[in-house]
């Protein structure tokens, strides 16, 4: 297997976070897992990347959400109309979370009211991931 420096892991791992946040399907924590596995010393540094990555592409998603005409209605709309921007906590969620940064684009959310929840979601899920995948690793090594 492609041994990478952890410049390029933390690089590779911010692209794969930012992309499974668009409408493209990626798997970041798979990512995640892998860059702290090969780099045990990058574990926070891979959080806060694949955090930032992971936020900046559900941005992106908002932002498309900016461009969609008016006309369209769905559920992940209904759901950001009553809960407001405490909805995207939920963005890191697969399929879902997509359509809420989407909708909360759409609705012109306050952007940066937007990015804060989208960005505290994100790392909540990164944390548990990175917690669990140590957990893991320690408890095989004993």
């Amino acid at each position: 297997m492609l041994k990478l420096s952890s410049g390029a892991a933390l690089t590779t791992l911010f692209v794969v976070s930012f992309a499974a946040a668009t409408i493209l399907p990626g798997g970041s924590e798979i990512a995640l897992i892998a860059v702290i596995q090969r780099n045990p010393e990058t574990v926070w540094s891979a959080i806060a990347v694949a955090t930032a990555g992971n936020t900046l592409g559900a941005m992106t998603t908002y932002a498309i959400g900016r461009l969609i005409p008016n006309r369209i209605r769905s559920t992940a709309i209904a759901t950001v109309q009553r809960y407001g921007a405490w909805a995207l906590l939920f963005a890191w969620l697969p399929v879902v979370g997509d359509a809420l940064a989407l909708a909360a684009g759409w609705l012109r959310l306050n952007p940066w009211i937007s990015i804060v929840a989208l960005a505290a979601g994100k790392l909540a899920r990164y944390l548990v991931v990175a917690a669990a995948w140590l957990g893991i690793a320690a408890s095989l090594l004993h």
